[in-house]
C-alpha cells in the first residue's frame, strides 16, 4: 500500500478510529489493531511475504529470551550468531542470490568453464532490508545487555512490523522504539496535528518534487545518448532531487503517521542538501541507516580509534556494504566506494566533524566559503547518484563520458513539456528548507491562520496533477 494512494487515503483514518476509539485506551488491545492494520499494510502489497516477516518475529522474540537465561557469553553469542544467520539468510537469499549465481557463472566463464544457468524467479520483498535491520538491533542489543528482552509478544511483533515505517524506515532502534509499545499511550492533538502537518510536509517532497523531477530523470537517463553535456547535468540534479524528496518524503509520512498514534521515530533527514562536507552529509542523510552501521559495524571494528591503515579499511567496510545494502548491482557497490574516498580525507584528517552546527544559523544568506563548501558537496554527491541511479557500470561510465564532452545548448526533451519546468519547484523546495533548517521541518511551527500548510496543500493538489504517480524509490531495497 503506498502513502500516495486513495487506499492508504480511506486505511489511515479507520485505522485512526479504532486505535483511539474503540480500544478504550487498553495499549495492550492497541498494540494487537497495530499488528493486524501492520500485516494488512503489508498484505495488500503480497500476503506471501508475511510469513518472512512472521518468521523474523519468531525467531528474534524467542532468541532474545534466551540469550537473556543463558549464564556463559560462550552460549550468548551463539543464540547471537543464530539471529544474524536466520535474519542475514533470508535477506541474502531473497535479494542477494541471482547477483551471486550470475557473477559466479561470468567469472568461471572468463577462464573457459561453462556452467549450465541456473536461476530462480525470485521477488524481492518490499521492505525486507529495513524489517530485518530492525529485528538484528534488537537481538544484538539484548546481547549487549543494552535491553531486556520483552516477554510480551504483541509488543514485540507491533515492533516488527509498525506500518508506518515498514517498507522503507526509519530503521527503528529496540531500544527507542520498542519501550512505547510497553505503556499507555494517550490522545494527544497537538501531536496529531503536528503529525499531519508533517504528512503533508512529506507528499509535497514526494508528489511535488519527486514526482515531477522523475519525469525529467527518467528521460534523460534512459536517452542519454540522444542528450548533451547540459541537459544530462540536469538529469543527475533532476535525480538528486528525485531521491531525496522521494526517500526523505516517505520519511516525513511515515513519521507524521507514527505521531498520530502516539510514538515519536528517529528523524531520518536533516536537510542534507545544505552540508558543507561529505561527512556532514552522511551525518543528515538517511539518518538511521548511518547510525545503525556506525553502532553494530563500524565502532566494533574499532571505529577511527585504531591506526590510520585500519581506519581506511574500516571506512570502506562500511560504505561498501551500505553500497551493497541498497541492491544487487555493482553501481551500489561503485557508488558506496566514490563516498568511502570523499570520506577518507576527512576522517584521517581529523576534520570529519568540523561542520557539526546549523549552517548559517540566525542569518539569512550563507558566507562565501559555506556556499563554497556546498556547492562543493552537492556536486561530488550528484556524480556519486549517476551510479546510483544507472541500470549498469558501463552505462554509468557512458553518461559520465558525454557529461564531460561540454555542450552548454539548451535541448528541448521529449516529454510533452519544457526540460526546465521542474527547476522552479526544486527552487521553492529549497528556499521552504533554507528559511525554516533550525525546525524539524518547514511545517513544524505554524501561526493561526495555518498560511504554510495551507499553501502546500494548494501546491500539492496544482502542481501535483501534473506529476506521474510514482512507486517511492526505496521501496525497491
Amino acid at each position: 500500500m503506498l502513502f500516495n494512494s486513495f487506499d492508504f487515503a480511506f486505511f489511515l483514518p479507520i485505522v485512526f478510529i479504532l486505535y483511539w476509539f474503540g480500544t478504550k485506551g487498553n495499549f495492550k488491545i492497541q498494540n494487537i489493531l497495530i499488528v493486524v492494520a501492520s500485516y494488512v499494510f503489508y498484505a495488500w502489497w503480497d500476503w506471501r511475504f508475511l510469513s518472512l516477516m512472521l518468521i523474523s518475529t519468531l525467531v528474534d522474540f524467542f532468541i532474545g529470551l534466551s540469550i537473556a537465561n543463558q549464564k556463559t557469553r560462550k552460549a550468548k553469542k551463539r543464540l547471537l550468531l543464530l539471529s544474524i544467520f536466520v535474519n542475514i539468510g533470508i535477506l541474502g537469499f531473497f535479494k542477494y542470490f541471482n547477483f551471486f549465481t550470475t557473477n559466479f557463472i561470468d567469472a568461471f566463464s572468463f577462464f573457459g568453464y561453462k556452467f549450465d544457468t541456473f536461476f530462480i524467479s525470485i521477488i524481492l520483498p518490499v521492505g525486507i532490508s529495513f524489517y530485518t535491520f530492525q529485528t538484528l538491533s534488537y537481538s544484538i542489543d539484548v546481547y549487549r545487555e543494552k535491553l531486556e528482552p520483552t516477554k510480551s509478544f504483541m509488543a514485540f511483533a507491533a515492533f516488527v512490523s509498525f506500518f508506518p515505517q515498514l517498507v522503507a524506515g526509519p530503521i527503528e532502534r529496540a531500544t527507542n522504539l520498542l519501550p512505547q509499545f510497553l505503556k499507555k499511550r494517550e490522545f494527544n492533538s497537538e501531536e496529531s496535528l503536528l503529525g499531519l502537518r508533517q504528512i503533508i510536509w512529506g507528499l509535497f517532497k514526494k508528489i511535488v518534487i519527486a514526482d515531477n523531477c522523475a519525469r525529467y530523470a527518467n528521460e534523460i537517463f534512459n536517452n542519454f545518448e540522444h542528450y548533451n553535456s547540459l541537459t544530462l547535468s540536469m538529469g543527475a540534479v533532476a535525480f538528486a532531487f528525485q531521491i531525496y524528496g522521494d526517500f526523505s518524503g516517505y520519511s516525513d509520512i511515515a513519521i507524521g503517521t507514527a505521531r498520530l498514534f502516539g510514538f515519536k521515530l528517529m528523524k531520518n533527514f536533516s536537510y542534507p542538501y545544505f552540508s558543507r562536507d561529505i561527512a556532514e552529509f552522511w551525518r543528515r542523510w538517511h539518518i538511521s541507516l548511518s547510525t545503525w552501521f556506525r553502532d553494530y559495524l563500524y565502532i566494533p571494528l574499532g571505529g577511527s580509534k585504531v591506526p590510520s591503515s585500519k581506519i581506511v579499511r574500516n571506512v570502506f567496510i562500511i560504505f561498501l556494504i551500505s553500497g551493497f545494502w541498497h541492491g544487487a548491482n555493482w553501481t551500489f557497490v561503485i557508488w558506496g566506494f566514490l563516498n568511502a574516498l570523499y570520506f577518507l580525507p576527512l576522517i584521517l584528517g581529523k576534520r570529519n566533524r568540523k561542520n557539526i552546527d546549523i549552517i548559517s544559523e540566525n542569518k539569512i544568506f550563507p558566507k562565501i566559503s559555506q556556499l563554497l563548501g556546498i556547492i562543493g558537496t552537492f556536486s561530488i554527491t550528484t556524480f556519486a547518484w549517476i551510479f546510483f541511479r544507472a541500470n549498469s557500470i558501463s552505462e554509468a561510465f557512458s553518461y559520465i563520458n558525454k557529461l564531460l564532452v561540454l555542450d552548454l545548448e539548451i535541448e528541448r526533451i521529449n516529454i510533452n513539456r519544457f526540460s526546465i519546468e521542474f527547476i522552479p519547484l526544486v527552487v521553492l523546495l529549497i528556499c521552504f528548507e533554507w528559511f525554516y533548517r533550525t525546525e524539524e521541518f518547514p511545517l513544524f511551527k505554524e501561526n493561526r491562520f495555518q498560511i504554510k500548510t495551507v499553501f502546500i496543500l494548494a501546491t500539492i493538489l496544482l502542481l501535483g496533477s501534473f506529476s506521474n504517480v510514482e512507486d517511492f524509490i526505496y521501496f525497491q531495497f
